[in-house]
């Protein structure tokens, strides 16, 4: 999509009107903070690109009816990110520029808060990863889809 994402699509259409339209995800994305966000968004379906056409069209009949639509391994996915406490838009920030090499000072310096302020954030970051440092917290938020690689 040239101008937005499907998150601010989603997010558009469910402000729109009192009848929500019901909204099924359609994707290469499939890691599990995607999901959340879609799901959090207002979806009511999420497939992932390759789905067969057979389940696409029960995924459509379904959610036109009111339903709710997760594959198996969406909705296992789905599954492992709720056992995960989530993280803060800042602290995701945070990891953000942790992962592009900046150190407390620096970020600090681009949020415009404290150095002390970004070290809470990390500790908060590496306690709800249940990461023991700022390379395995930027690996498991690279492969649970929390951050993007470079």
């Amino acid at each position: 999509m040239p101008k937005k994402d499907g998150l601010q699509a989603i997010t558009e259409l469910m402000a729109r009107g009192a009848t929500k339209p019901r909204i099924i995800v359609m994707t290469t994305y499939e890691s599990e903070e995607d999901i959340r966000r879609a799901l959090k968004a207002g979806a009511k379906g999420y497939l992932v690109k390759g789905t067969a056409p057979q389940q696409i069209r029960e995924a459509v009949r379904r959610v036109a009816e009111g339903e709710s639509l997760l594959p198996a391994a969406v909705a296992s996915k789905l599954a492992e990110s709720m056992a995960h406490p989530e993280l803060s838009d800042r602290e995701r920030q945070v990891l953000q520029y942790m992962a592009n090499g900046r150190s407390n000072k620096e970020i600090g310096q681009v949020l415009y808060i404290s150095e002390n302020t970004v070290k809470a954030h990390v500790k908060s970051i590496l306690t709800k990863l249940d990461a023991m440092g700022r390379t395995e917290a930027i690996a498991i938020a690279l492969q649970r889809g929390l951050i993007r690689s470079r």
